[in-house]
């Protein structure tokens, strides 16, 4: 056993008097029985009769096996609250602990506040049973209609990073994270061992881990539960936490040990933050957290039918399984419930006795109803500088160059000078690789570790979040969100992929709160990919996907937005409506190599509010119907669009060609399909109804069909994007392997416009050949062609 070991279990102690011992005792027993019957009881809720059949949900759903450990947990930490006036909020990491949350917000009153029907009686207490993973009711994860939560835990692995997010630039408020063990094992998990690396004592507010060992999962044991105690302890001291141990069955001991823990982690915490505020920040500050050893299933039925249930995998679920039909179930599910002695926890109302709520504490310092896990009600809006003080000269359409990116970077930068407390960038080490450079004029990257001479732009209270996993930079930015915020997310776009699911589930979360009018909107996460698929020549093939879009299509429409800004200036003006808005998820894709600027910044404005255009200084059908529309999203896509538009203008004069951008690629859905979508009759009016569109776009082509489909002229649509065609070469030799070269949309149109296969066969031959040059020189010199590589517009 280690000194940290003895000096967690030396934590114990009588610290509660009998009055707090029953208050505890009675809070833990009045959550436990209004958990247990969140799972099964659809009727008699109280128990005033003996159970019937019919007193039973015909559908057994909810898990048991985690829920009166969660439930121990609220009740002490809901005490200390009370005792010190403590800031605090909590988060369930385990995936199926929403009985436990919704039980104690309803013994709070917080649930009866957020849900007046749900009153606190027996009437309400039917309701709140009768509606837990119910037809019409809320669904068993703490989710977004369950008051005190910004963790749904439905998808295991994001608990730390949530509340590390939720506690930066929250210097008071404590955010005590419970890690179930099966969510130990998860990869974003074990990173995030790591985020308090990253928190600086003085402004931020501190993340309490509970890490709750309940021995087992599903169907099996966990991996932490098994190990020797002594491997755990040195893991959880390698990662920087001092570990105090609670561990037992007996319920009066468990509530002095887990008393006494909390008082003197809780003193440990107020002491470090005292250090650093009075002495400047410390490397290598050692938090306190606690390891929770309980029974699964804990209090529940000891054996069913001759298997052993409490501390076994078989008390996960739901432990009884057929006691609608089973008259010894029944029996036994009536036994478990009166063994929490209903008749002390509840007045003959139904209302919780008042010695049973006498630890909770009052108003906004009630856990469930901290402010923080509702951030809307504490969101203000950025202070914004003027985006048009960034803007790039353009005497001339295409013909001078900036790094998009770059350019942002000056605008970011003086948002975090202006927005100290609430706003942040987060990426996994590649804000400077995706020339955001300007952002560390400001701040410096956050580190909270050893700084040595060689470092650069290292702070213990940078404000630029930089870790390489994707999945802890995501959780950091949604939890610091979810509290009322704002930030970016920038990142290479292949490896965006990473956080697909946490996506899925913030996007779910902004579905749902939607509907929830209690739930106030939060920031939008905004995502800024660069690095992106056509300039990811020199990493090669692993580097090169384009795919995130297509999957951030899936969620609801009136969520998503995706922007594809051609240069500097529709940058600027998209980056600052995004960073406005709210419930939405952005994706910008831009560019940060050198590129061609096409619009000055009044354009560019009326460009990106029209989200799509017809770019005339381009174009040849002025006054008349086209002959062809090139079409092109994205700004290598714009290049090639552009080149042909050209080589077009000069060898097939007579042609008339409309040259369309577009920037907000829900544009091209109809109106009916998506907020942003065009009207049949405007979409025609810019592509036609009876022409062919040769559309040159940033990504895999089939999106724009999908997006397109029902639009009269469909057929006429043929677009070219990346079909999976990469390797380590040249830029322009990558979009030639995916065949989005100029030459080969000029090929396209030779092709698909009536009358021109024959008469333009010399052109398209052309075509070819220049195609096979180019090929050739990229094979000979390792670059690419001069006219190619400093191709601009020739007005």
């Amino acid at each position: 056993m280690t000194d940290t070991t003895e000096r967690a279990r030396a934590a114990a102690g009588r610290t509660l008097d009998d009055t707090e011992l029953r208050r505890a005792d009675l809070y833990f027993r009045a959550a436990n029985y209004l958990s247990v019957g969140q799972i099964y009881l659809l009727e008699n809720p109280l128990l005033r009769e003996p159970l019937q059949p019919e007193h039973i949900k015909p559908r057994l759903l909810g898990h048991w096996g985690t829920t009166p450990g969660l439930n121990f947990v609220y009740t002490h930490l809901s005490r200390q609250v009370k005792q010190r006036g403590t800031d605090m909020m909590w988060i369930v990491g385990p995936g199926h602990g929403g009985p436990s949350a919704v039980a104690t917000s309803w013994l709070d009153g917080t649930y009866t506040d957020t849900y007046p029907e749900i009153t606190q009686d027996a009437a309400g207490m039917r309701k709140l049973f009768r509606q837990f993973s119910f037809p019409g009711g809320v669904p068993s994860h703490v989710a977004p209609e369950t008051p005190g939560s910004i963790h749904e835990g439905g998808e295991l692995g994001y608990s730390l990073s949530h509340a590390h997010g939720a506690a930066f630039d929250n210097p008071d408020l404590v955010v005590a994270t419970v890690v179930g063990d099966g969510e130990a094992e998860t990869g974003p998990l074990a990173g995030s061992w790591t985020a308090h690396r990253f928190t600086d004592p003085r402004r931020d507010g501190t993340v309490l881990p509970i890490l709750h060992l309940n021995g087992y999962k599903i169907a099996g044991p966990t991996v932490l539960a098994r190990i020797p105690e002594s491997d755990l302890v040195s893991m959880l001291e390698g990662f920087g936490y001092r570990p105090y141990i609670v561990a037992g069955d007996d319920v009066a001991e468990m509530h002095q040990t887990m008393a006494a823990t909390l008082d003197r982690v809780l003193d440990e915490i107020a002491e470090i933050k005292q250090d650093a505020r009075r002495g400047g920040h410390r490397p290598g500050v050692r938090w306190p957290m606690i390891v929770l050893r309980s029974p699964k299933g804990w209090t529940g039925p000891a054996e069913v039918d001759g298997q052993p249930v409490e501390n076994t995998w078989r008390s996960h679920q739901v432990p009884l399984a057929a006691v609608r039909t089973d008259p010894d179930h029944r029996r036994e599910l009536e036994r478990w419930l009166r063994s929490y002695r209903p008749e002390e926890l509840f007045d003959e109302t139904g209302a919780p006795v008042p010695e049973s709520t006498g630890i909770v504490p009052e108003g906004e310092r009630r856990i469930s109803a901290n402010p923080n896990a509702n951030g809307g009600l504490l969101l203000k809006d950025l202070v914004m500088p003027d985006f048009r003080d960034y803007a790039v000269a353009v005497p001339s359409p295409g013909t001078t160059r900036s790094e998009a990116t770059r350019v942002l970077g000056g605008f970011l930068r003086d948002i975090m000078h202006h927005n100290p407390r609430t706003f942040r960038i987060v990426g996994p080490d590649e804000t400077s690789s995706n020339r955001l450079d300007a952002v560390f004029e400001e701040t410096g990257r956050a580190w909270g570790m050893d700084i040595l001479p060689a470092d650069q732009d290292l702070a213990p209270d940078g404000r630029v979040m930089e870790a390489l996993s994707e999945h802890l930079c995501q959780g950091w930015l949604e939890g610091y969100l979810l509290t009322g915020r704002h930030g970016l997310f920038n990142s290479y776009e292949a490896f965006i992929h990473i956080i697909d699911s946490m996506f899925n589930q913030h996007a779910k979360w902004l579905k749902v709160t939607r509907h929830l009018p209690w739930r106030r909107p939060i920031a939008s996460l905004n995502y800024l990919l660069s690095s992106h698929v056509w300039r990811q020549d020199h990493n090669g093939f692993s580097h090169q996907d384009p795919g995130f879009i297509d999957h951030v299509l899936n969620k609801k429409p009136e969520l998503i937005r995706i922007y594809l800004p051609p240069d500097a200036n529709t940058l600027l003006s998209t980056a600052d409506h995004c960073l406005r808005s709210r419930d939405y998820v952005n994706v910008v894709i831009a560019g940060k190599q050198p590129a061609l600027n096409y619009m000055p910044m009044d354009d560019a404005i009326a460009h990106c509010t029209r989200g799509l255009g017809i770019w005339e200084w381009a174009s040849t059908d002025a006054g008349v119907e086209p002959d062809v529309v090139l079409a092109c999203a994205g700004d290598i896509p714009t290049v090639e669009t552009l080149a042909a538009a050209e080589m077009l203008r000069e060898h097939l004069p007579d042609l008339r060609v409309r040259v369309v951008n577009v920037v907000d690629l829900m544009r091209l859905q109809p109106a009916e399909e998506h907020p942003h979508g065009l009207p049949h009759s405007a979409y025609e009016a810019v592509f036609t109804a009876d022409k062919p569109v040769i559309f040159a776009f940033h990504g895999y082509p089939w999106l724009i069909h999908r997006l397109t489909y029902r639009r009269n002229g469909h057929a006429n649509l043929h677009v070219r994007g990346y079909k999976e065609e990469g390797t380590t070469t040249t830029p322009f030799d990558m979009v030639m392997l995916n065949d989005l070269d100029r030459f080969h949309l000029v090929m396209d149109v030779i092709e698909r416009v009536p009358g021109l296969g024959v008469s333009a066969a010399h052109l398209r031959q052309r075509m070819d050949n220049e195609r096979l040059r180019c090929r050739a020189h990229t094979r000979e010199y390792g670059e690419d062609a001069p006219d190619i590589r400093d191709w601009v517009w020739s007005p």
